[in-house]
């Protein structure tokens, strides 16, 4: 999977980091040390670091990927990252 989306809580900088989807690859879930939750309430899952985002941004920029873009949303951070494929 070429796209990734991490985001964290404003005032969480510290972490933790919500680093994938249900969907997203478990080989790099592993490497990040992600672990996958479901919310109550929620009907998907989701993959949570407890490193702050600059140490997820670092850690993925080691395998590949690059920033594509980042914004705010609300009280919500987010990072979008693309590897190219091989």
């Amino acid at each position: 999977m070429p796209f990734i989306l991490i985001s964290t809580q404003i005032r969480l900088e510290n972490g933790p980091t919500t680093v994938g989807d249900e969907l997203s690859d478990p080989a790099v879930m592993t490497y990040l040390g992600a672990r996958k939750t479901t919310m109550l309430g929620n009907n998907f899952s989701e993959y949570h670091v407890d490193d702050p985002p600059r140490l997820v941004l670092d850690k993925l920029e080691k395998v590949g990927f690059r920033l594509v873009s980042m914004t705010g949303v609300g009280q919500t951070l987010v990072w979008c990252l693309h590897k190219e494929t091989e």
